[in-house]
């Protein structure tokens, strides 16, 4: 079969012309286009790291499925909003990691230098910790304070297109025979029959409530306090709800089960070792970008379809007509637009406020398109400017952290932080709200409400509540 090859100086492409396999057909034939590949450059020398990426267009297959059967650690997945673009990795070819604690600014800048050494093809999937500067649970000792990971075998879907693809990823002074070895190794793993079967979830057995509803009020009452002092005008508190299931499962069945699949909604999932996952179904985009090209948006006010008993309407004429969601977007949205000004020559931040449409809820958005200053097309410059936003921290950004801490009895970790996929000229990041951390039979979910001046405490803890419903709608089998 003729093979097209897309080379740089630090990489090269193997994609044969033909049409989509099935998927074991397709696993042969990486097989041996990676003994091929062997043959041809054992006696080759390198001076600097290098990416060879194989490829190999497969019959459509349903990504979630076939990552479920899967049995490499660590396995992720990523699909988009517009729901595009998705990927289902397995294993490590390369990983950009940090542990220890130090502030965020020094983490994203960390993170672009160990990105700026990489290959520009390769593209990462991972997440940031919220706070870096919190101390962490031990139940997020897997989660460090951003870990990010090439896989060495992933699924992907990029506009109907399937592909199957593993990453040979080459340091100077590494084994090519032992690297190909690896990768073959996992490719003999991997299972191709999937039935559409799958185990249920465990038996939900108890739920609880960090803070609970008490602790909640009083929290919420501190917080109002400080608006009245003037020190604040809003502030994100966020609650940890713990479910307790009676054995361990794989935590990839809330994905396999999740009830709105045409919700407008990123899907991330992070599993670093078996049975210990961060998992988030978003709404919302920290941004896009695409060179110096900036895609972003505001997104905050809530309204719950349940509790006005409406629909799509009712509710987008009560968050438009509603003086304290219009209020609270509008921090958010000209923080935005401010933070913007600092690295970008063009912003065009539409001017109507728009309604994003869920099954449960709707949110007021407004979209921003912006091109970055040349100086500051990295990553690093939007993330610092960007994170956290006031949707998830508060206004003014420094002492809401501080409040944070002092006010939250559980530490974040990745909730509410970015996480996506970065490449060193494109990426894109989601903030991990609607999300949950699994560690064996326990299950901790993570959703926060939005205070500013004259909020009440039990509408924000109700509204908690139809956050985290679809995912507590999953354990109770109703999806």
């Amino acid at each position: 079969m003729p093979t097209t090859a897309s080379m740089s100086e630090h990489s090269r492409t193997t994609t044969p012309s033909g049409g989509a396999l099935p998927i074991q057909q397709a696993i042969s034939g990486l097989v041996s286009a990676l003994i091929l590949y062997l043959e041809k450059h054992t006696t080759d020398e390198r001076d600097h790291a290098q990416l060879v990426t194989f490829r190999r267009t497969v019959h459509p297959i349903k990504l979630t499925e076939w990552l479920y059967h899967q049995t490499v650690y660590p396995r992720l997945f990523w699909m988009n909003r517009e729901q595009d673009f998705s990927v289902a990795g397995i294993g490590v070819a390369d990983s950009i990691q940090i542990e220890g604690t130090g502030d965020n600014t020094a983490t994203f800048e960390q993170f672009h230098r160990s990105l700026a050494e990489k290959d520009p093809c390769a593209r990462y999937f991972g997440g940031f910790c919220f706070n870096t500067t919190e101390q962490q649970e031990p139940i997020w000792q897997a989660f460090p304070s951003f870990s990010f990971i090439l896989p060495l075998v992933q699924l992907s879907c990029d506009n109907n297109i399937f592909t199957l693809s593993c990453h040979l990823w080459l340091e100077c002074h590494d084994d090519l025979q032992s690297k190909i070895s690896t990768i073959t190794d996992i490719l003999d793993c991997i299972v191709t029959g999937t039935d559409g079967s799958f185990m249920k979830l465990s038996e939900l057995q108890k739920i609880s409530y960090n803070p609970d509803e008490q602790t909640w009020m009083t929290q919420c009452r501190k917080a109002l306090q400080t608006f009245e002092h003037g020190d604040m005008e809003k502030i994100m508190l966020a609650r940890q709800t713990i479910l307790e299931f009676s054995s361990s499962f794989s935590p990839l069945l809330f994905l396999l089960h999740y009830p709105y699949p045409q919700n407008a909604v990123y899907r991330f999932y992070f599993e670093p070792v078996e049975n210990q996952a961060f998992f988030s179904f978003t709404p919302e985009r920290l941004y896009r970008r695409d060179g110096t090209m900036l895609l972003t948006e505001a997104l905050a006010g809530t309204c719950s379809k349940e509790s006005i008993n409406g629909d799509d309407h009712h509710a987008s004429e009560t968050l438009l007509n509603s003086e304290k969601d219009i209020r609270e977007h509008n921090f958010v949205r000209e923080m935005i637009y401010n933070e913007l000004l600092k690295i970008c020559s063009d912003i065009d931040m539409e001017e109507n406020v728009q309604v994003l449409q869920l099954h449960r809820l709707a949110h007021l958005y407004t979209r921003c398109a912006a091109t970055l200053k040349p100086e500051f097309e990295s990553d690093s410059a939007v993330l610092k400017l960007l994170h956290p936003t006031p949707a998830v921290g508060g206004v003014p950004n420094a002492p809401a952290m501080e409040h944070i801490m002092e006010l939250e009895p559980f530490s974040r970790g990745w909730y509410a932080a970015p996480v996506g996929w970065a490449s060193r000229d494109a990426s894109e990041f989601c903030v991990a709200i609607r999300s949950a951390l699994v560690n064996g039979r326990f299950a901790y979910l993570y959703s926060g409400a939005g205070l500013v001046k004259g909020s009440d405490p039990l509408s924000e803890w109700e509204e908690i509540e139809q956050k985290i419903g679809d995912i507590l709608a999953i354990t109770r089998q109703e999806a």
